[in-house]
């Protein structure tokens, strides 16, 4: 085969290495870049455009104390307008004791999730240093139970994201850098996250100001009250500025 030939066969499969790695960037590709996140109160977001805004919404909170579970679902109304794509979100909080059967907490968190509305899954839990190999034995095990078609993502906190090593294996698609009520230790500027599932989303609230995140990522909006048309508007600025 000629030198040309060579070069050309080079080239294309440049091309199709950095069009495969360009389809792995998204892992949320039927989301739009704007996700408002919807708490456990009433909520009526029928007003959002959702061509621009995706809704993850509380689905359910599950604690425990002394390895016992208590799944708590939501209770509150959720009103969004038709063709609205929608991410539940299952918060975990630890309690006092021994921690739960990590099989039993998974199909617990799967069970939690409308499996004919909701298009990902995002698992919200400050995960403390003892906790984590348990944490990543949950994630396992919901992955296995959960349909193929729908995304895993979870919360995490930016520190998580500068190279610690434990969130690299996790069987997650996204991993959202939290950049609001930032604890100490946590970094105070950042120019981008070192760990590869962490650089496509980012979570700010409207309430505080954020670390200027990278740009071009999907923007998931925490509001501490429920949401109305003018704070719908003030986040969609504040996205807007973000880009």
């Amino acid at each position: 085969m000629s030198t040309d030939g060579n070069k050309r066969i080079a080239c294309v499969a440049i091309l199709l290495i950095c069009v495969s790695c360009a389809a792995r960037r998204d892992p949320l590709p039927e989301f739009p870049r704007v996700v408002l996140w919807a708490w456990e109160r009433p909520e009526r977001l029928t007003y959002l455009d959702p061509n621009k805004v995706a809704v993850a919404y509380l689905a359910a909170t599950i604690g425990w104390r002394d390895g016992e579970l208590k799944v708590r679902p939501r209770y509150q109304p959720l009103d969004v307008p038709p063709g609205a794509v929608v991410m539940a979100v299952v918060r975990l909080e630890s309690g006092p004791g021994p921690l739960p059967d990590a099989d039993l907490t998974a199909e617990r968190v799967v069970a939690s999730v409308p499996a004919s509305r909701a298009k990902a899954l995002q698992i919200d839990f400050d995960t403390r240093l003892s906790e984590r190999e348990w944490y990543a034995r949950v994630l396992r095990d919901v992955r296995r139970r959960l349909p193929a078609n729908v995304s895993l993502n979870i919360t995490a906190l930016a520190s998580w994201c500068l190279g610690d090593p434990w969130i690299r294996n996790l069987p997650i698609n996204d991993a959202v850098p939290m950049l609001f009520r930032r604890g100490a230790g946590e970094p105070q500027e950042i120019r981008d996250f070192s760990s590869e599932v962490c650089r496509s989303s980012v979570g700010i609230s409207t309430d505080e100001t954020a670390i200027a995140p990278p740009h071009g990522r999907r923007i998931f909006i925490f509001h501490p009250r429920p949401w109305t048309p003018e704070a719908y508007r003030a986040a969609m600025e504040l996205a807007r500025r973000m880009r």
